[in-house]
């Protein structure tokens, strides 16, 4: 029944002229005209059955290469089909999903899959907005060779593509005149104290249990991990100004998608200089899958087996918030950070002297403020006072305006030995 109700137009133009061509032959008593009634009726009929058969013997595999791409970049996708069945497939039309941003929907026709063949079929997909995009399913319609049936079959199997933000390399710097909240002397000091005035914390899932802290798990009864590796490592903060009313333009050219690629920038920048770095948005702190704040995710994710952060800002979007004063807070209730890095968008001078009042002594603060005014050529009058508010407090202050690259500005943030 399946079958017939796949009958294209040709199948059930055969179909209607087999039955009327047997009502003629069983009303005029013609035997030869009832022999091409039967032939004509069991064509359509005898495809519907070879074809429903091969429906359901087909497998697909996809493989996406590679499966995480900035903006912009191209990714192979490859389908790989196979026939389970001892019969030859006819035609087949392939046709897989794909959303909006990766462009049309690629369609490809396959002339025959011989008994247990197998065919694979690339193309690329791009986009240039970021985010996690799902491919698939794929639909395949199988066709006999005299186009008397179609049938259709969808695949649930789907794969995921992440969109990464764009990563402009920058030239290294040195941020301060120490290695921020670590170093040689850091260390020095916690081999000082010894291992039983290092103050434990709660185990993480991920962290090592080498560093498990067995008499302080037997006095809090939980498991309990030395602090001596974060102490080691130098922290920072990364805070992202994603309001929505903070930024101007539309589309990949906003402020807020150069905000975007900035923080990405910064932080791959600084994850490989070794830095464990925490996300923070106005909305507060964002939780970072893997956690880069261990050292040896850090080191991974310098040799590019790490991707939290990026995964992270590839879904960050717009927010309602109208104030940074979520983000503040979390910033000053983290603690422990050597280095804040704030990239912001439009504002004011109470929240930039809140913010400001973040830096004290052993905190390096790096602010890249994009002067939104150049992406419609209307004035931000509070611009000037925010970046004075910034740079009184001892923050290093970049300006980034429409057009430019993050990595001709970047040097501005270096640290400079004064004078004695």
């Amino acid at each position: 029944m399946t079958g017939l109700k796949a009958l294209t137009s040709r199948g059930r133009s055969f179909l209607a002229s087999g039955v009327a061509a047997l009502l003629c032959a069983l009303f005029l008593g013609e035997h030869d005209l009832l022999r091409v009634a039967v032939l004509i009726i069991a064509m359509p009929l005898l495809a519907s059955m070879v074809v429903a058969r091969t429906r359901y013997r087909l497998t697909c595999a996809r493989r996406l290469d590679p499966a995480r791409v900035e903006v912009g970049a191209d990714s192979t996708v490859t389908l790989r089909l196979e026939n389970l069945t001892r019969l030859p497939t006819g035609l087949l039309l392939v046709e897989d999903t794909l959303q909006y941003a990766l462009g049309t929907r690629p369609r490809f026709v396959l002339d025959r899959v011989e008994s247990r063949g197998i065919r694979e079929i690339d193309y690329k997909v791009r986009s240039d907005l970021r985010g996690r995009f799902p491919i698939g399913p794929l639909s395949v319609r199988i066709t006999d060779p005299f186009g008397m049936v179609e049938l259709a079959r969808s695949f649930t199997i789907t794969d995921t593509l992440v969109v990464t933000p764009e990563v402009v390399p920058l030239p290294a710097v040195r941020l301060s005149g120490e290695w921020t909240g670590g170093g040689d002397s850091r260390t020095r000091s916690v081999a000082a104290a010894g291992d039983d005035d290092v103050a434990p914390r709660e185990y993480r899932q991920g962290d090592d249990l080498r560093r498990v802290h067995w008499r302080s798990t037997a006095r809090h009864g939980e498991l309990m991990v030395r602090r001596e590796e974060q102490q080691w490592q130098s922290r920072g903060a990364l805070l992202l100004d994603t309001r929505r009313h903070a930024h101007r333009g539309e589309g990949p050219r906003s402020s807020f998608e150069v905000a975007v690629s900035a923080a990405a920038s910064i932080g791959v920048h600084l994850s490989r200089e070794g830095l464990g770095l925490r996300l923070v948005t106005d909305q507060g702190a964002r939780q970072l899958p893997g956690d880069l704040r261990s050292r040896h995710e850090i080191a991974d994710y310098s040799m590019g087996q790490s991707w939290s952060l990026l995964d992270t800002l590839s879904v960050v979007r717009p927010s309602t918030a109208r104030s940074l004063e979520h983000g503040i807070t979390a910033l000053r209730q983290g603690g422990g950070d050597g280095l804040i890095v704030a990239v912001l968008g439009s504002i004011d001078g109470e929240e930039a002297r809140a913010l400001a009042r973040l830096r004290h002594p052993g905190v390096t603060g790096v602010a890249v403020v994009l002067d939104v005014a150049t992406w419609d050529q209307f004035p931000d009058e509070d611009a000037e006072a925010a970046r004075a508010a910034l740079a009184g407090a001892g923050w290093r202050v970049l300006t980034l305006p429409a057009g430019a690259s993050l990595a001709t500005v970047w040097p501005q943030a270096a640290y400079k030995r004064s004078a004695a």
